[in-house]
């Protein structure tokens, strides 16, 4: 397991360090001089001193080669540039949001699975019949759903219709509605994927053994039937927690959720690449980090893991 464990960690910070390179050169996407770019049609008004401070800060008046290294360097003393507008840090900004989209993405992942699992496996114990039926017509809408028109109409309806939620805000109250949001769609994908785990695992032969010898149904299902299944369905729990991190940039927008995704849409419509440069390090470790938990999760459900 230690083996494992060293093997999945090493992979993860290669991972990282791939993808730091790959943002410290989103700068060479910008077409044309990308601080003149950042500037857009305020740079008429600004100093050639604040232009050429800029240019440090990013290290492009370093070689392309040493800019990498630079940029790495700056990471790891967490330093990642400041605003352009602003003049703000950029990581502490960052991390002040942080907490905000992680509330918003567990809130959702608990919606999910209190909704998603239950009903997978219920809709699985009764493949073929009416509920089944109803559950997985449920779940397939669920999906097709895009999840900014579920987010404006439950606005509209729980919140100007009804007024009981607010529209916007950060507060408990104004938790729920996105958090529903993302949690609903999720639970989708979520219960067609332990429906069809937990087929596949009750037409297994020591299911049919252990009720053969006389054993409970209830015995069946969550000594023998549960556990095996939770493989399948973990990862997908841990999928869709990626995808609601992602996400909140159209929920947090929907309902003006303080959080990363509300910072990231502002700082792409403002040029603020320091900004974005920083979003997409943080998400990457975020993701990464996710992955790495989630194969140790698989090789304490499944001990042939982590011997492959």
């Amino acid at each position: 397991m230690l083996t494992y464990f060293i093997r999945r960690v090493f992979t993860a910070i290669l991972t990282l360090i791939i993808a730091a390179f790959a943002v410290s050169m989103l700068i060479y996407l910008v077409p044309g001089d990308p601080v003149d770019a950042m500037m857009g049609d305020s740079s008429s008004f600004v100093s050639p001193e604040r232009v050429e401070e800029i240019r440090s800060q990013l290290g492009l008046d370093k070689p392309v080669y040493l800019q990498f290294p630079f940029f790495m360097a700056n990471v790891l003393r967490g330093d990642m540039g400041r605003t352009i507008f602003g003049n703000e840090p950029v990581l502490p900004l960052l991390l002040s949001k942080l907490p905000n989209t992680l509330i918003l993405a567990f809130a959702g992942l608990a919606v999910a699975i209190l909704i998603g699992v239950p009903l997978g496996y219920i809709a699985a114990y009764q493949k073929g019949k009416f509920l089944d039926s109803i559950l997985m017509l449920g779940a397939t809408l669920g999906i097709s759903m895009p999840v900014f028109w579920l987010g404006l109409m439950l606005l509209v309806l729980f919140s100007m219709m009804l007024g009981i939620f607010p529209v916007a805000g950060s507060g408990f109250g104004s938790l729920v509605l996105p958090a529903f949001t993302s949690g609903v769609i999720a639970a989708a994908t979520i219960a067609r994927m332990a429906r069809s785990t937990m087929v596949e695992i009750l037409q297994e032969d020591y299911i049919r053994s252990a009720r053969a010898k006389g054993l409970s149904e209830r015995i069946v299902l969550m000594r023998h039937a549960v556990k095996p299944s939770l493989v399948g369905v973990v990862g997908m729990i841990a999928h869709m927690f990626t995808w609601m991190l992602g996400g909140q940039i159209i929920i947090e927008n929907v309902f003006a959720w303080d959080g990363l995704g509300q910072l990231a849409v502002s700082a792409l419509l403002n040029r603020e690449y320091n900004l974005i440069q920083g979003y997409i390090l943080i998400y990457s470790t975020m993701v990464v980090t996710i992955s790495v938990v989630l194969d140790l999760i698989y090789a304490g459900l499944d001990p042939r893991i982590r011997y492959e």
